[in-house]
């Protein structure tokens, strides 16, 4: 189960990647839940699936561009940790890279939960791992 919740994430990140928040959400359950209450910035929070797509988009529609790219995902059980930089640039020509820890939470091959560590060893503690 864990590769294919590896596998599901994956899915949702590369369509984030992309911009289709339509494929990124395509697995969500309708519980789904985002929590950005760790967050350092405007988006602070914990949002619905109903909220969540509106939220990215205005998000995105924030930057001159915004790519998603994941360094590293590790499966563990219902959990997958994935440790990414996104790379954003300002309308003024700035780049931006932000580097977070998600963990995202799988259930019944459905994301129930993505939540945001601004640590890896918070994300990786949250799921029982070794630091």
């Amino acid at each position: 189960m864990s590769h294919e919740n590896v596998e599901i994430v994956r899915a949702a990140l590369d369509a984030a990647d992309r911009g289709d928040w339509d494929a990124m959400l395509g697995d969500a359950a309708p519980s789904f839940e985002m929590d950005l209450s760790r967050a350092v910035g405007p988006l602070h929070g914990v949002y619905g699936l109903d909220q969540v797509r509106a939220m990215l988009e205005d998000f995105a529609a924030s930057w001159e561009s915004l790519r998603f790219e994941p360094n590293e995902l590790i499966a563990a059980g219902e959990h997958v940790v994935v440790a990414w930089t996104m790379h954003a640039r300002g309308r003024d020509g700035v780049e931006v890279p932000s580097r977070v820890t998600w963990v995202w939470t799988v259930r019944d091959r459905a994301i129930v939960r993505a939540t945001m560590y601004q640590e890896r060893q918070d994300a990786l503690k949250a799921t029982g791992l070794p630091e």
